[in-house]
């Protein structure tokens, strides 16, 4: 090998660069494939890169070159469309193409552990076999585009009322790509609709192996679900955002559920869009990715209006399911007891005794969401953020629900002494404690992420919702999300409004998204189903649109409300998130960046520095710098010039930052 020869390294670290190394010594050239990993020494520490390229000469004396530890492959692990796409990714959220390849990898494999698919004993199929349903006209129009379009890329928007069947829509797509020896990708939001989604995709195609990807899964777990999927193995892929970045050896077709859930956005590190990502990916591989949802994306929407998209709509529910009656409760008029007013209460007796279930949504977990002294109005606060402790029951406790500081229940009150404290305010273990006064000899079934903590847990409380045919189901928006519960014919919303008054512009988005997708969950089967809503605010007119007229026409309100304000998706949004100990010094720094800014740009407009919604988190001062343009292009020029320009100054160690690029929090 030549001297002057050396290797050209992605590493995991947030700096914008590629790093150059020697090769280790006596190394074949043959050996030095882009997309192998390497380990190298960085500073006081090893970590595992991949190869970008061999390069002949370096901006960096050939003297001062470390040289590499160890080739760790013998063939690339990243495939050319994800390296692709983490290329594409780290271009436009504008992180470094070694932080973006180290979360397309399994923990194991960045840690530098071989990458060998040990052999599987053949499973039984736990699952009960199904045969394709027989699709109304909607249905068959939607699975034959979408067959049409394999081996080409086209982005679908199946927008189907809840019940409509779009799991069928699904499954039957599926079917010629698996046939023609390709594979399938699912993307859903969350780790609770996995298990439901693993089993009915089962008992479809039992001939073929599905997997499931998602972070409840143990290292080596996931590390063999991996390679299993890159080798082919696997046919059908099911997982959360991180597995768009899921080697695939044959990749036909990309479905998104739920395709408006704000869980598809990291929100930490790496802040990517996996249902953006999954399109990018459809792409640069000629396939058809489809998205869906009863309650699409203001972005989708628009897309589809702009022709980006082609819409498939499922406008009614499958076989005889119909869309459940509205009522709204007028908490300003009812007699209330625990949050229940007592037209709700009547409504759960009189569904309870036609021996059906009823389904109560809170979105608010633990026993109350106030500790108060009754003396001097004190209330227990988080120390750390500028949130107040929310008070648990199971184990009793003080749990804030943003940095997770557990405390214990104080005795008295700790400004003036007094022993009289209270809960105040309504959350699903107080809620489930009146209930079981209430209606005594009921199953009660909680959901929420308390409930669900301990693997497997959420398998047993839907097990325990299919073989109770009377029941109250209570819980969070995660029983909102995608469940099929058939007994369910009376859905009640305990407080609709808090979607109603947020400083989020989203807000009113993600309260219709909410409602609609927590009513779907009422008369799914052959029998009708009620939702009903508690409100103060019962003549709101978005909340009088939403169920008189339906959410397509709730959603283009909002999409005219967003054009004449100039707000995403009509334009283009990037935040800068700063965060540090001494509140001066995240003023100042965005200061700084704000001061990069041409003054020339007319069509970029910055707003802040300004603090978070929450300003103190963890023990953290939290500010904003917000910019906004209608031009996708002058965003990103202004990001890449604030970005090179950052990587030159010192000093900036005292606070830490992150730059968010579409966020879906502002």
């Amino acid at each position: 090998m030549k001297e002057q020869q050396v290797i050209r390294l992605a590493l995991p670290l947030p700096l914008r660069k590629y790093f150059d190394y020697l090769p280790p010594e006596n190394i074949d050239f043959k050996a030095l494939i882009p997309g192998i990993r390497v380990q190298v020494p960085f500073q006081q520490r090893s970590l595992v890169g991949i190869l970008v390229s061999v390069e002949n000469k370096s901006d960096v004396p050939y003297a001062k070159l470390k040289r590499a530890q160890a080739i760790l492959d013998t063939q690339p692990l990243v495939p050319e469309d994800v390296y692709k796409l983490c290329l594409w990714a780290a271009e436009y959220y504008h992180y470094s193409v070694g932080e973006v390849l180290a979360s397309a990898l399994p923990t194991l494999l960045r840690k530098g552990k071989p990458a060998i698919l040990k052999v599987r004993k053949k499973e039984e199929d736990i699952a009960e076999k199904d045969t394709a349903l027989e699709l109304n006209a909607d249905q068959q129009f939607a699975v034959q585009q979408i067959n049409q379009a394999k081996e080409t890329f086209q982005v679908f928007l199946l927008n189907g009322v809840t019940g409509s069947g779009k799991t069928e829509v699904y499954l039957q797509s599926m079917t010629e790509i698996l046939q023609a020896g390709k594979q399938v990708l699912v993307l859903v939001p969350e780790i609770s609709l996995t298990p439901q989604t693993v089993q009915r995709f089962r008992q479809r195609f039992s001939q073929h192996k599905i997997l499931a990807l998602h972070s409840s899964l143990t290292e080596q777990q996931r590390l063999q679900a991996w390679l299993m999927a890159k080798s082919n193995d696997a046919q059908i892929i099911i997982g959360t955002r991180s597995a768009i970045f899921t080697p695939l050896a044959a990749l036909g077709l990309i479905i998104v559920d739920e395709e408006h859930d704000a869980s598809f956005k990291q929100q930490d590190r790496f802040r990517y869009h996996a249902r953006d990502l999954a399109i990018m990916r459809a792409n640069m591989n000629h396939i058809p990715v489809v998205l869906g949802s009863a309650t699409p994306s203001l972005e989708s929407m628009l897309n589809v209006k702009r022709n980006r998209y082609q819409l498939l709509s499922l406008p009614i529910r499958a076989g005889v399911a119909q869309l459940p009656d509205f009522r709204l409760l007028d908490l300003r008029t009812l007699p209330v007891q625990e949050g229940l007013s007592s037209e709700l209460i009547n409504m759960i007796r009189v569904h309870l005794q036609r021996d059906n279930q009823v389904m109560l949504f809170l979105n608010r977990r633990g026993f109350a969401p106030v500790l108060y002294c009754t003396q001097c109005a004190w209330m227990a606060a988080c120390k750390r953020c500028d949130a107040r402790m929310v008070y648990h029951q199971h184990p009793e406790r003080l749990q804030c629900h943003h940095c997770d500081t557990r405390s214990r229940i104080p005795e008295k009150c700790q400004q003036c002494g007094d022993t009289r404290l209270q809960p105040v305010g309504l959350g699903t273990q107080r809620l489930e404690q009146t209930l079981a006064k209430l209606f005594p000899n009921i199953p009660l079934i909680r959901v929420d992420r308390d409930s669900t903590r301990r693997k497997g847990e959420m398998q047993n409380l839907l097990e325990q919702i299919a073989n109770n045919s009377k029941a109250i189901l209570l819980g969070t928006q995660m029983l909102a999300k995608g469940h099929h519960f058939p007994n369910v014919t009376l859905v009640g919303v305990i407080d609709a409004d808090s979607g109603l008054f947020s400083a989020d512009f989203r807000a009113a988005e993600q309260m219709g998204q909410l409602l609609m997708q927590v009513s779907g969950r009422a008369g799914r089967a052959e029998k009708a189903g009620v939702v009903a809503i508690q409100t103060r605010h019962p003549d709101h007119a978005l909340l009088q649109l939403l169920i008189k007229k339906g959410y397509q026409a709730y959603a283009d309100n909002l999409l005219g409300e967003r054009e004449m304000a100039l707000l995403p998706p009509f334009s283009y949004f990037a935040v800068f998130r700063a965060e540090a100990y001494v509140e001066d010094n995240v003023k100042n720094f965005l200061t700084i960046i704000r001061d990069m800014l041409p003054n020339s740009l007319d069509t970029l407009q910055v707003m802040g520095p300004v603090p978070a919604i929450m300003a103190r988190k963890k023990g953290l001062h939290c500010q904003h710098l917000l910019m906004k343009t209608n031009k996708r292009s002058v965003l990103q020029a202004t990001l890449k010039n604030i970005l090179q320009q950052l990587e030159s100054l010192t000093g900036n160690h005292a606070v830490k930052w992150v730059l968010d690029v579409d966020p879906v929090e502002v």
